[in-house]
Order: structure tokens, then sequence, then C-alpha cells
């Protein structure tokens, strides 16, 4: 005989319409508070109907990069056919009105998705009485596993984790095998063996084939002295990525101007001399090639958003706002020296540790490619390496060929013009301890492979 559920709580205790309110209501008021709860919040987190509807349709303008307002949800609403009626319109008016300061916003997203927790609690007790009640002839371990297993999800995972058991991790890993034992056949066979890419492309064929390409959750970090080449690295890659395979990337720049990346770009792009780019001297024939090398950049992915006053909280809030409107593929940080330092009381390289730690969970939770820059000492060296090195998939090292070591080095002589090497000093999934040979162009501002000479 079935037993009621013993209702001795109020099923206030499960809900909280004030603070679902006060997100929504912040949600139309702030950026901040739309990255927050785009990126927390799901509707089914939401305890009424009707503001699990208002929360997905300020989510739907916020991915389209249209500022979320009160006029803007009644468009989008009528648009759609739905929350239309008077009361629904009344709602959405009196939640608008409910402005609170996106500083506390935080506060009112847990408060929500605790009162989420508790009603799928709530619910798994129900389960549970129900099963007892109804008699169900269940092993009473099975029974148990069961239900701790559901609450091991409930209170220590979050609701996208999940646990791979043998066979789930034997299963992924022969499909990769096979997949890419496929396509390297495929490529083979068309392409004269050329690697494939599992990631994107570095903008080095060498480290192409050493990497297999940058992949989605990676941090990278490269590493260079003052005035040797980092944010030409950066530039490169961008390329590389964005204008010549057209993924999407964010460059976030703490040193130039608009117009200063802009004039690197026409460089990059026409091959032209950056000082003569600069200075306007070039005749209408370079003009050309340049303007023809900015409408490759217009038809790009690349996206510049230079910050001055950079910090490790609006880096996460940027990279989420970026990935939910334009699905960055990676993000660049050009570079974390130059971030704001919160904490007096840190040193400098436990500020770049507690960064680089916030980096490496941010590509992980957007499952982006994140590049940090960082500079080295005048020896070469960088103040908490060993740190950083820990939390990187790849760390890279980029750094001139000395004259002598040019004149002495019989395997350099191999080579056409090699100017710099780039040392992958870690990486995670291959070779590492490798220095590749390449040419840097400074005044055009162009990042290659040195070329062998044919014998």
């Amino acid at each position: 005989m079935n037993q009621p559920f013993p209702q001795s709580y109020s099923e206030e205790v499960l809900y909280d319409l004030e603070s679902e309110r006060r997100v929504i209501s912040s949600m139309l008021h702030s950026e901040e508070a739309c990255v927050e709860a785009y990126h927390v919040l799901t509707a089914a987190d939401f305890y009424s109907p009707r503001h699990a509807t208002i929360f997905e349709l300020t989510c739907s303008l916020f991915e389209r990069d249209i500022r979320p307002t009160y006029v803007e949800l009644l468009k989008e609403g009528h648009t759609l056919g739905i929350l239309t009626n008077p009361r629904d319109i009344e709602e959405i008016k009196f939640v608008a009105e409910h402005y609170i300061d996106d500083e506390n916003i935080r506060y009112w997203i847990k408060r929500v998705k605790d009162k989420s927790k508790l009603r799928k609690f709530d619910a798994f007790l129900r389960r549970s009485i129900q099963i007892l009640a109804e008699g169900q002839e269940l092993e009473a371990d099975d029974i148990l596993m069961s239900a701790e297993e559901e609450l091991t999800t409930l209170t220590a995972l979050d609701e996208d984790d999940s646990i791979d058991t043998p066979a789930d991790v034997a299963t992924l890993g022969y499909q990769e095998v096979e997949r890419r034992f496929l396509q390297f056949k495929e490529i083979r066979e068309r392409y004269k063996g050329v690697l494939p890419l599992y990631g994107l492309p570095t903008g080095f064929e060498d480290l192409n084939h050493i990497t297999l390409g940058y992949k989605p959750g990676d941090l990278i970090i490269l590493g260079a002295q003052t005035g040797h080449g980092k944010t030409a690295f950066a530039l490169h890659t961008a390329r590389a990525v964005a204008v010549d395979h057209n993924y999407t990337v964010l460059y976030l720049n703490t040193e130039m101007s608009r117009e200063q990346i802009a004039l690197r770009w026409g460089s990059i792009l026409s091959g032209i001399e950056h000082d003569r780019i600069r200075s306007g001297d070039i005749n209408e024939n370079e003009l050309s090639l340049v303007l023809q090398g900015y409408s490759r950049l217009r038809e790009s992915g690349f996206y510049s958003y230079p910050c001055p006053n950079l910090t490790p909280e609006k880096t996460i809030s940027i990279a989420r706002k970026f990935k939910a409107q334009k699905n960055i593929d990676m993000m660049i940080v050009d570079y974390i020296g130059r971030m704001d330092k919160l904490d007096p009381r840190l040193q400098e390289w436990q500020m770049l540790e507690q960064i680089v730690k916030t980096l490496k969970m941010l590509a992980q939770n957007l499952k982006i490619v994140v590049m940090c820059l960082v500079q080295l000492n005048p020896d070469g060296s960088l103040q908490g390496a060993k740190r950083m090195k820990n939390e990187s998939d790849l760390m890279l090292k980029l750094a001139p060929i000395s004259r002598d070591e040019l004149e002495e080095n019989e395997e350099l002589k191999k080579y056409l013009n090699p100017n710099y090497y780039l040392h992958i000093e870690k990486n995670r999934d291959g070779r590492s301890g490798v220095r590749i040979p390449i040419n840097f162009d400074l005044q055009r501002q162009v990042m290659k492979n040195a070329e062998r000479i044919s014998l």
C-alpha cells in the first residue's frame, strides 16, 4: 500500500522567487550579471516556469550580442509568440524594475542554484520512498549503491561532470585510435603523408608535426625577453588560426593601442616593412597590397580587445562573454606580466602563478585554447617557472640565435638564414627539449620555419 511522503517541511523551502527575480533583473541591467548567470544557471534551475522562459530569452539575446533590456525582451517574446498575455508582460515589467547592483549577482545566483539542488534532493527522497512503498524486489545493495551515486552527483559533482568507467575509457580510446588511423591513412594516400592536425594550426610546420596542433583545453605559455617577438608571435599565431584557417581568436592586448595593432596587421598581411607602413612611405601598388591584406582580415575570425587594466577576474568575464557570443576557439593574452596586481602582499611570481592557474581552468571549462605570453629575465629564465610549467600543456620559448652559434653550430648551417629558436621546453602530449630554427623578419613582422638548404 502506497504511503504518502511525509510533508514535515514547507514547500517554500524549495524555491526563492525573490532571488530568481533579482537574478533576471540584474541580467537586464548589467552585462557582468549576464556573463555570470549565463555560465552558472540553466532554465531548469528556476522554479517559476515564467522566470525560466524569461531567463532563456535573456540568454538568447545575450548570445547574439543584443543587450537584454525590457524592450528587447518584449520584442523577442512577441517574435516567438510567447510571454504575450497581460500577466506575462506585467511580470516582465515587475522583474525589470527590481534592479540590483551587479556586485551582488553571485550571491543571488548561488541562492537560485541552492534551491534548485534542494528540489533535486526532494525529488530523490520522493523516488526513494516510492521504491520502498511499492515493495519492489530489489537487492538492498543495489538500492543503496544507486542512492549513493545520485547523492554524490548532487553533493560533490557539477551537473556536467561524469565518471568514466573502465569500459568508457577503453571504448573512447579505441574510437580515437581508429579514427586517427583511418584519417592518417587517407591523408598519407591522398596528400603524401602530411600529418593531420587534431587541434588548431600553430603557424609552424615543425611545431604542427610535433604537437599535432593546439587542442581545446590546452594552456600554451610563450616566453621571450623584451623586444624579442612576443607580440609578433601572438599575431603570427592569430594569422594562422583566424585568417588562414578561419577559426575564431580573441586577442587580449595589454600594451598596444588599437591603431598600433591595426598597423601591425597591415605589415603582416602585405609583407611590406612595418616602418614604411607606419610612416606612409609606400607607393600605390604597395597600398593596394595593404588593402588586400585588410580585406582578408575583415573576413577572418580575429577579435581584438585592447585592455590595459586587465585583471584575472576581468579575463574570465571577457572570455565567457566571447565564448557565448562568438564561440571563440582560442584566446591569446598579451601579456600576463601587465595584469593588475590585486593583492599587494603577493610577490610577482606568486601573482603569475595564480594567473596561470586561472587561465588553465578557463581553457578546460570553456574548451578553448588559451595562449599566454610571459616575459623572460635577461638570462632567459622565468621567475616561478617551475610552477607555471606544471600548469601548462605546452611551454615555448622564443630567443634569438647568437652570431657565435650561427658560425659554430654545424646543424644550423643546414638552414637558410635562421635567426631565432623556438624552444619546446614542455609538451604534455609529445616530445620536448626540441629547438626549432625559425626565421623572424622583424621589419615585416613575419615568422616561419627556417628552410632547409637542398644538398
